[in-house]
This record gives structure tokens, C-alpha cells and sequence, in this order.
């Protein structure tokens, strides 16, 4: 584990946290599922990206004879907004080491029509059946100590409108990337953290699913603001995070067009790589 780095007091366990009602479905059939979406995991008006990815996970988790996400790739067609949702999802093969899925979140528009919102495709194991053999060049984030690492709550809000979802997480972000939120972006495109969430719960792989998608958008340091939507979100779990905190860092290489890429490494307390993923995000710029 690095050195001084400590978690708040475990306060809810897995199954049993705000993450995990506000990501709980209803089965209304085999493959269609209730859920209302949590106005908790909101940034500005539309609900967060890895919170809506976690929850058509537990669906597919549910559907599928694997419980654990290996890869899952999502397109965001329009944005979710907090309230009553349908998932419905279809088994596209299943395997003796792998199953495949796909689910599609909907919701309904303002004349009752039903609106598709996100689509993935996703392929589901068991990560306790993998061989410890690791053979990485990958290295952790070096990250200053969580006492020594910024929150939401060090400064004000970073952009207008809700930030609900920032009181749900305990996010201590780098000085090093911190530049946007003094006036002085670094232009380097990069973020790092330590991550956990509020209530102590620790991780486990629908929760990573969440953490690839909830820092301050690598754009903000390229001396952007406002709302980075995401296009598409590609997540590869790698093994069941350990006890603890979480460090993730995210960098952005190459911003053209309006669109850029965010590449995210996810790293448990035990040194691990437990979480890789790229996502294709929408900017405003001027």
C-alpha cells in the first residue's frame, strides 16, 4: 500500500450503500428492469456518465450467468436526466469463461414518447478465476498523500449548477492538476486523484465503473470550462480492487474537432491496475 495514504472509516459495505440502492433495479420481466435515477449523481443538469454505466452493469451482471464486467463499451445517444428509467437487456452469447450482453437505458420524453439514452455492449467473467500472472510495464500515479490533496469542498464549485455527485464521492485531487481551479491552467490535459465514495463503501468492479467517469474533466486544464458530455465510454476491469482508496489518473494527448479523448488507469491500494478506459468527449471551445 503507498505510504501515508489512509481511507475515511468503512461506514456501509458493499451491497449496502448509497451507491448500491441508487444503482438497485427492479425486475419487471426477464431482461426489463425498473430503476429510478438518483438526483444525487448529477453534474450541472445531466446525470453522470459512470453512475449510469454502473447501473446497465447490475443489469447485465443480473442477466448474465458471469457477474463480473471484463469490458463493457457504452454510447451516450442523449442525456439522462434524474427520474424513472427502463432498462432492457439480451443475452448475445453465453461461454464457459465469458458471456456477452448488451443493454439500452430509456426514458420518455415530454409527449410520452420512450427515448433511447445509452447503448452497451459488454462482456462479463469471473475475476476470482483469473491467474495472478501479471507482466506490466504500467507504474501507479505518483500522487502527494490524501492530506496533502485537494476536495470539492477545499474551493468553489468548478462550474454552474449542481455538483450533487461530488458529495456522494471523496475526491482529494493532486495540487499538481489543480491549475484550472486558480485561474492558471497547466495545458497538459492530465487529472489525478484519490477516490473513494462518501459513506466508506469500499470497491468492487461496478463501482470502478463509476470511478473511470467521475473526476473534473481533463479538459478544465486545458483551459476549458463547462460541460464535457461524453460520446462513448470504453471500461476494462482487470481484477477486484482491494480494500481502500483508489488513485486515478486520466490525460488527455490530442484535442481536435470539438472532441477529445480521456485515457483513465485506476490503481487500488495494493499496487494493482484494477481498471483501464478511454472515452470520446464533446467540448465547447471559445
Amino acid at each position: 500500500m503507498p505510504e501515508a495514504a489512509t481511507a475515511p472509516a468503512v461506514r456501509a459495505a458493499i451491497g449496502d450503500s448509497e451507491f448500491d440502492r441508487d444503482t438497485a433495479l427492479t425486475r419487471r420481466a426477464p431482461g426489463v428492469y425498473d430503476i429510478d435515477l438518483s438526483a444525487g449523481w448529477t453534474i450541472i443538469s445531466a446525470v453522470n456518465g459512470g453512475y449510469l454505466l454502473a447501473v446497465l452493469g447490475r443489469a447485465l451482471a443480473d442477466t448474465l450467468p458471469h457477474a463480473d464486467p471484463f469490458t463493457i463499451s457504452a454510447h451516450y445517444l442523449t442525456a439522462s436526466q434524474p427520474g424513472p428509467a427502463v432498462v432492457r437487456t439480451d443475452t448475445v452469447r453465453t461461454g464457459r469463461t465469458l458471456s456477452t450482453g448488451q443493454a439500452s437505458l430509456f426514458q420518455y420524453d415530454d409527449e410520452g414518447r420512450e427515448v433511447e439514452r445509452i447503448r452497451a455492449l459488454a462482456s462479463y467473467g469471473d475475476l476470482d478465476a483469473l491467474p495472478d500472472d501479471v507482466r506490466t510495464t504500467a507504474k501507479p500515479p505518483a500522487i502527494p498523500p490524501l492530506e496533502h490533496c485537494f476536495g470539492p469542498e477545499d474551493g468553489p464549485a468548478p462550474v454552474p449548477g449542481s455538483s450533487a455527485i461530488t458529495d456522494r464521492l471523496m475526491l482529494k485531487l493532486d495540487p499538481s492538476a489543480l491549475g484550472w481551479a486558480l485561474g492558471e491552467p497547466s495545458g497538459k490535459g492530465e487529472m489525478r486523484a484519490w477516490f473513494g465514495l462518501a459513506d466508506g463503501r469500499d470497491h468492487d468492479p461496478l463501482s470502478l465503473l463509476l470511478a473511470v467517469d467521475a473526476l473534473p474533466p481533463t479538459a478544465f486544464e486545458l483551459g476549458l470550462k463547462g460541460w464535457v458530455p461524453t460520446v462513448e465510454l470504453t471500461v476494462h476491469v482487470r481484477c477486484r480492487p482491494a480494500p481502500g482508496p483508489l488513485r486515478v489518473s486520466i490525460t488527455t494527448r490530442n484535442l481536435a474537432g470539438g472532441f477529445l479523448e480521456e485515457d483513465a488507469e485506476v490503481w487500488d491500494s495494493a499496487d494493482r491496475l484494477v481498471a483501464q478506459s478511454r472515452q470520446l468527449a464533446r467540448v465547447r471551445l471559445g
